[in-house]
């Protein structure tokens, strides 16, 4: 009996020892688990603050069309008889581009001659009339001062000299109306034939021979064709009201446009309108835009008008100013306590009025990387392109500034934050810093 007691005692201590054991091992396990899950720091891309020149640009979207074109309408009414060009076509200035029917217009043409002739012939008759009235009145007179008549005779002559003047100078009128009904109807029809007025390419045809249009008296008048310059092209694009003050004539820009991949047009900024466009009007999303005119220093026949592009306006240009890349300015608020009542009031607790925070103005900053960790640095910024941003204060150059990723600049980091910088080589691998 002895000797099973002991060997259970005996069992009993070795089954110790193991736990013991066990959790000793436990015990380091977990230790090198918790040092190894040291923090090591944010992971971030740095930048060095250096020199630069930097072009401030003012970006839009837009169409291309002709500098020069004129909308063909007609200014009489009927039909198309005849109709030489196509779209597409080249034409000189003066070239036929449309007829119109003119016989109804011939016709009031003769109306009107006839009314003229008509008119000029009841004109002679009247001064036939008239002279032979003056005539009398004379005699009457003379025959008034001999004593033969008497002042009744003479006042009778004298209002028919009256009436028959009158009604010679009712009649010039009369010729003058016939004259202007006359010029009228004649330019009347002359309009039936249009003209092109301007060297150019009928860039739009909108009608058919045999179509019945309506002239200019009606409306505007039925939109018949477009007779454009395509030799000298222009970019109309629209530019928001908060940078269109930044825009200035014979600025210089850069237009692509989405027709042609990786061709870029030079050009410059000629027209800036005074009017906005806006849409939505009274929504929340109301735009107001302001076109702009870019003509294109560059020709190429295959740029046609309605084609869509975009334009980089260069509004301003500074040589050799500190920059950092533009991401790396960022803007941050503190938050500030605000006092309801005076400190030594007493008054704030039992009114239950507390201290409240509010929000400050937010600020410009970068974070500048010094031995693992970001100093928070208030900056004074001016233009930028699209990479880089003018750093006017609070910067030296050389300064390493965080650059990236955009969520560790906009939020994550604050200052005294622990930091392992990397670059990106070119081959897009990821490679620490020493």
């Amino acid at each position: 009996m002895a000797n099973g007691k002991n060997g259970k005692k005996v069992k009993s201590r070795k089954k110790i020892v193991w736990i013991a054991i066990g959790s000793i091992i436990l015990l380091l396990i977990l230790k090198s688990v918790v040092c190894g899950k040291k923090d090591p720091g944010i992971t971030v891309q740095t930048e060095k603050a250096a020199r630069r020149d930097i072009t401030q640009l003012v970006s839009a979207t837009g169409i291309i069309n002709p500098a020069y074109q004129v909308l063909i309408t007609p200014e009489v009414t009927g039909e198309i008889v005849e109709l030489p060009v196509k779209e597409g076509n080249r034409v000189k200035k003066n070239q036929l581009l449309i007829r119109i029917k003119p016989d109804s217009y011939a016709a009031q043409r003769d109306r009107a001659q006839a009314n003229l002739e008509s008119a000029l012939a009841t004109l002679e008759m009247k001064k036939v009339e008239k002279n032979f009235i003056e005539g009398n009145f004379k005699r009457t007179q003379e025959l008034f001062r001999n004593g033969y008549t008497n002042q009744q005779e003479l006042d009778r002559v004298k209002a028919d000299l009256a009436s028959s003047s009158a009604q010679l100078d009712a009649q010039q009128g009369l010729v003058q109306q016939a004259q202007a009904a006359l010029k009228e109807s004649g330019e009347s029809l002359n309009k039936t034939a249009i003209y092109s007025p301007m060297d150019g390419t009928v860039s739009k045809l909108n009608v058919e021979l045999g179509e019945r249009v309506l002239g200019s008296g009606f409306s505007q008048g039925t939109n018949l064709m477009t007779v454009a310059d395509l030799g000298k092209m222009e970019a109309i694009v629209d530019v928001d009201e908060n940078d269109v003050v930044l825009v200035s004539i014979g600025d210089a820009a850069k237009i692509e446009l989405d027709a042609f991949k990786n061709i870029t047009y030079n050009g410059k900024v000629t027209e800036i309108a005074n009017s906005a466009k806006t849409t939505a009007a009274g929504t929340q999303e109301e735009v107001v835009n302001f076109a702009i005119k870019i003509a294109l220093n560059d020709f190429n026949p295959q740029v046609r008008p309605g084609m869509s592009c975009n334009a980089d306006i260069e509004v301003e240009t500074k040589n050799d100013v500190l920059a950092v890349p533009i991401q790396s300015v960022t803007a941050r608020s503190e938050e500030e306590p605000e006092n309801l009542e005076p400190p030594d009031s007493g008054r704030g607790l039992l009114a239950g009025k507390t201290n409240k925070k509010k929000q400050s103005k937010p600020k410009e900053v970068v974070f500048v990387v010094d031995k693992g960790k970001v100093a928070m640095k208030e900056v004074k910024i001016g233009i930028s392109d699209n990479e880089f941003i003018e750093v006017i204060s609070g910067l030296k150059a050389g300064e390493e500034v965080v650059s990236g990723p955009y969520r560790a600049v906009s939020s994550e980091l604050q200052d005294e934050s622990k930091v392992q910088p990397e670059n990106k080589a070119k081959n897009g691998k990821s490679k620490k810093k020493n």
